[in-house]
């Protein structure tokens, strides 16, 4: 065999970092197709825009696919006619048939940031920071029709800091995995690397992230609400409410809720004697050294704030300009809003 013929399978800004990564071993490999999903409306304007792995293979004149369905006859008759050795999956976004994973002759490899089969599915990165896991890593598996449950070629690790966030980690894997996949193709290529099957009694599985569910709970532990704080910065962020002020109930005498304030970092305080008492998400302090809220075990001091709205500030700012925010504030989680009846579900 010669180079390696790779189509290459990804939407997401982490799969333009390994595809760009593909690109740079033209002694070993040969990029012979992207496949990617359709252009976006962005901006103000709603311009339809390609994602940064089209943007990239259009600039070195690969040959790209953007279908809508992947897996039509007409997608799989163009993949097959770029006769790839293998196709690389990096964050596409589409499920894959049984026919197009038997196109390439060496099967379907997915760079995985997780080391499974710890954390299949959607969202490995947020449930690593969530669980306080010390360890992560990426993992190259040979792709089957299940969600991430085949078997995996070889995996790489990376220790999880104190100050990692989704951004930061999202960052150091996004590379990792990159290194990872550029070894591993001629590996495979070569037979000089076996699939190992995955161990069902060891399977974790994260869900997909929703926007809600970056909800603070004061009554969660200070360490439950850090590593949800780590594991939500970015997106989702993780948000609070303020009571409504009085401008807002003459508008609406029923307002439950004010303002939402996100919180984007934070830290854990020390609790004083005498607060032991005091009803989680009550501002303990709030001054010019800084905000404290209690927890359901201690206390939390926001340092970087996002109030509703506007832009991100240190905390201090904003205390400036809400000055009903003094001890004994309480910040308000709002219950989850009820379930829909069952017979609202029913396929009548």
């Amino acid at each position: 065999m010669d180079r390696i013929r790779v189509v290459f399978m990804g939407s997401a800004d982490l799969s333009a970092v390994m595809l760009e990564r593909l690109a740079r071993e033209t002694e070993t490999i040969q990029l012979v197709g992207c496949v990617t999903q359709p252009d976006k409306p962005a901006g103000r304007n709603k311009k339809l825009t390609p994602c940064a792995c089209k943007a990239f293979v259009d600039q070195m004149g690969i040959p790209c696919l953007t279908p809508k369905k992947v897996n039509t006859e007409e997608s799989l008759a163009q993949i097959a006619a770029w006769l790839p050795d293998v196709i690389v999956v990096v964050a596409y976004g589409q499920i894959l048939s049984r026919r197009l994973l038997d196109i390439p002759t060496l099967g379907c490899i997915n760079i995985h940031l997780s080391l499974l089969p710890r954390y299949r599915g959607a969202s490995p990165i947020h449930a690593a920071l969530l669980a306080g896991d010390k360890v992560t890593g990426a993992s190259a598996m040979l792709m089957d029709e299940g969600m991430d449950t085949g078997p995996v070629l070889m995996s790489s690790e990376t220790e999880i800091t104190e100050a990692d966030t989704l951004e930061t980690l999202h960052d150091r894997l996004a590379d990792l995995g990159a290194d990872l996949l550029v070894k591993v193709l001629p590996l495979w290529a070569y037979f000089r690397v076996r699939p190992v099957p995955q161990n069902p009694d060891q399977v974790i599985t994260a869900y997909k992230i929703k926007k809600t569910d970056g909800l603070l709970h004061w009554t969660d532990s200070t360490e439950t609400i850090l590593r949800k704080i780590r594991a939500y910065t970015p997106w989702p962020s993780c948000f609070t409410y303020c009571p409504p002020d009085e401008k807002d109930k003459k508008k609406n005498p029923e307002l439950t809720i004010g303002k939402m304030v996100k919180v984007l970092s934070a830290t854990a305080a020390t609790v004083k004697a005498g607060a032991a008492d005091v009803v989680p998400g009550t501002v303990l302090k709030a001054d010019r050294d800084g905000l404290i809220v209690r927890t359901a075990d201690g206390a939390l001091q926001l340092l970087t704030v996002q109030p509703e709205g506007g832009k991100p500030m240190d905390v201090q700012a904003w205390l400036r300009g809400h000055t009903a925010i003094v001890p004994g504030f309480v910040f308000i989680t709002p219950p989850p809003p009820p379930a829909a009846p069952i017979a609202a579900y029913r396929r009548l």
